[in-house]
């Protein structure tokens, strides 16, 4: 069993790949949510992933809230988990580990895989060039060829690009990010919106209405910037941050 989040698309190519060489089952996290499904069998030596994103040097804020409410009929006798970055993970391993073993489990393997950027919300934040980005889906094949034998072999390991000031980066940068740079009050459709409802229906947290033909954010968001990247005429913008930044998901 393998829970995931996503939401411009790279976790979930990860989580797809990881499932499909391993013939496993995919369980979406916001989907659990919603249906309020915590409760889950597990099979005697069944594996346990979960694949997610990295948010400001850290899992997101979904995936540990769901993570405390989950409950299994027996502790895991394999579990892991691989996460998607633009770059570096910081102290990713640390809270997810706390985070486990506050449930009694224990982390026995993890990997990440460097995949094209999608956070564009502040100044300095930018999206890869076509090419880099080419470069990066490229190689993250290359390490998810490498490290999903090692899960079926049941290893124990840690592929994990750490960087530089991780402390930082994951204990003080992270909790700014998720007090205060995760409203989505700054979200806004400008005159070139046309009203499809694209943005309605690739957010994984189903945190947007359309009233009058534009949409309107409804407060509980992760800032995964699907509604952005995947808008087809690049109207939503998120204040002046995301302006002629241009859009990025996974298949685009």
């Amino acid at each position: 069993m393998i829970f995931y989040f996503s939401g411009c698309g790279n976790s979930k190519h990860v989580a797809e790949t990881i499932a499909t060489q391993m013939n496993d089952t995919l369980v979406f996290i916001p989907e659990a949510v919603r249906e309020n499904r915590y409760d889950y069998t597990l099979s005697e030596g069944e594996r346990l992933g979960f694949v997610f994103p990295i948010y400001a040097w850290a899992p997101p804020q979904l995936v540990l809230d769901f993570i405390k409410k989950l409950q299994l009929s027996s502790n895991p006798e394999y579990l892991y988990f691989a996460c998607s970055c633009g770059d570096e993970c910081g102290y990713s391993e640390k809270i997810f580990r706390k985070a486990i073993a506050e449930k009694g489990w224990e982390l026995k393997a993890c990997f990440s895989v460097i995949m094209p950027e999608t956070y564009i919300g502040m100044p300095g934040f930018k999206l890869d060039t076509e090419e880099n980005a080419r470069k990066k889906i490229d190689a993250a094949q290359i390490t998810m060829s490498r490290n999903i034998p090692r899960l079926l072999n049941r290893e124990t390991f840690s592929d994990m690009v750490l960087g530089r000031f991780a402390w930082l980066k994951s204990y003080m940068i992270n909790g700014s990010f998720n007090k205060f740079a995760t409203d989505d009050r700054k979200y806004l459709a400008n005159d070139k919106c046309i009203g499809c409802g694209k943005c309605v229906k690739v957010c994984p947290l189903q945190n947007i209405s359309l009233e009058d033909d534009r949409p309107k954010w409804l407060g509980h968001c992760t800032m995964c910037m699907s509604c952005y990247h995947h808008c087809p005429t690049n109207a939503i913008q998120y204040g002046k941050g995301t302006e002629g930044k241009g859009q990025y998901y996974f298949g685009k």
